[in-house]
């Protein structure tokens, strides 16, 4: 008797829609406090440096929890709590902003708010590429990520629209009511594949193949000792990638480098929209474009180079500050940045290992690019206070360019 086909549990578009849904939901609650942020810090008498200081210790507590989260990732059979939760706690500290009085209030809302992400960040990921082949992954991270921009296009709005009415604190109140929504879709919207199931089937002849239930598999069966190490392919993307986040500070220093250029804090929100417009509208046809590449056996390393090269551009322009007009062409290129990097990036690093590495594979590569990114924003900080404005956009134009040259470059081993 010929073996069933198998089933796919979840299907890969309830899932991906799913998780599109909720990236909207959290991103539009966390777009409407993010852009409003530097504001309400000067207003409490915070400046370049706290900044740095805030969103480096944010950045270094992210980095170690994607780090914990990508090996735990591989060794569970339920990855559906941990997104969940990194959702929820991540959108129940947003509201506090309104409560804040200093800066160190802030400081304790971003270490919870980027722990939680850290958390949810590589279950999430492998979970959306275990629900795709491989030749769609491009495509499917690409999709989320569109999602996620069209909710940062929507939280600047919402803000712009409170702020010219009631004032910073009403925006953070008025974040929970997304929030909330994000944590009721990532519940109910989101399936779990079963891991455990799918390995024991997969292991039988396909004339022993049965539909009743496995027998439970020990937590870390998935991971045994003897795993593969990760390829050399994967290390050198690695590299290239965290000498590029040693320049990618927080985007909160785009934020105060405008309003030192003159664009009043009124218009910041609308910073983030012209931003989000153009990654929205890039991230699918990247990712699907990265696919076709992939299949042709050509890199996606090009695309993410290409990336880079309007990363460079964009802060050089920072870096110069020319007019306001310079700043809102630069921050709606800075958009396409995002768009061929994001997406792409996560698809490079799944292909390169094998599916029982993924989840290691992932926190690896969080865990070391926040790490490089915590020190962009202590260095940003720093640099900023001691030589001005331009120096530290300028640092991070010509490392970006650095790692693009870096990128396209092909290992020997490739």
């Amino acid at each position: 008797m010929p073996a069933p086909p198998a089933e796919r549990d979840p299907s890969a578009a309830r899932n991906i829609y799913a998780f599109g849904i909720t990236s909207f939901l959290n991103d539009t609650a966390t777009e409407m406090a993010y852009w409003v942020l530097p504001a309400f810090l000067v207003s409490l008498g915070a400046g370049p440096a706290q900044l740095g200081l805030i969103e480096g210790v944010a950045e270094s507590v992210a980095s170690f929890a994607k780090l914990f989260s990508g090996y735990l990732t591989d060794r569970i059979d339920r990855r559906k709590p941990l997104v969940v939760a990194g959702y929820f706690v991540a959108n129940a500290v947003k509201p506090l902003l309104a409560l804040a009085t200093s800066w160190w209030h802030i400081l304790l809302i971003r270490f919870a708010d980027r722990l939680a992400k850290g958390v949810r960040g590589a279950p999430r990921d492998v979970m959306v590429a275990e629900s795709v082949p491989k030749g769609r992954l491009g495509a499917a991270y690409g999709l989320i990520q569109s999602m996620d921009s069209a909710g940062a296009i929507a939280g600047p709005l919402i803000a712009f629209a409170l702020l010219a009415r009631y004032g910073m604190r009403t925006v953070f109140w008025a974040a929970a009511i997304p929030g909330a929504l994000c944590v009721l879709v990532a519940l109910f919207g989101i399936c779990e594949k079963r891991r455990s199931q799918a390995a024991n089937v997969a292991e039988l002849p396909p004339t022993t193949v049965s539909t009743a239930q496995p027998p439970s598999v020990p937590w870390n069966a998935t991971a045994p000792s003897g795993a593969a190490k990760l390829p050399p392919a994967f290390y050198f993307v690695l590299f290239a990638v965290t000498l590029f986040s040693l320049g990618n500070s927080s985007d909160m220093f785009l934020v105060m480098r405008a309003q030192s250029a003159g664009i009043p804090v009124a218009l910041a929100p609308l910073l983030g929209l012209v931003f989000n417009l153009t990654y929205t509208l890039g991230s699918w046809p990247a990712g699907l474009l990265s696919d076709r590449i992939s299949r042709r056996g050509s890199s996606r390393r090009w695309i993410a180079a290409a990336g880079y090269l309007i990363f460079a551009g964009v802060y050089f322009v920072f870096s110069r500050a020319p007019s306001a007009p310079a700043i809102w062409i630069a921050m709606a290129v800075y958009g396409f940045y995002y768009a061929l990097t994001q997406p792409v990036l996560k698809a490079l690093v799944v292909e390169a290992v094998g599916d029982n590495a993924r989840g290691r594979a992932l926190g690896v590569y969080f865990f070391v690019t926040s790490v490089a990114t915590l020190a962009a924003s202590l260095i940003t900080g720093e640099l900023w206070k001691h030589y001005g404005a331009g120096a530290p956009f300028f640092l991070s134009a010509g490392l970006a360019l650095a790692s693009a040259a870096l990128l396209v470059m092909r290992p020997a081993s490739d």
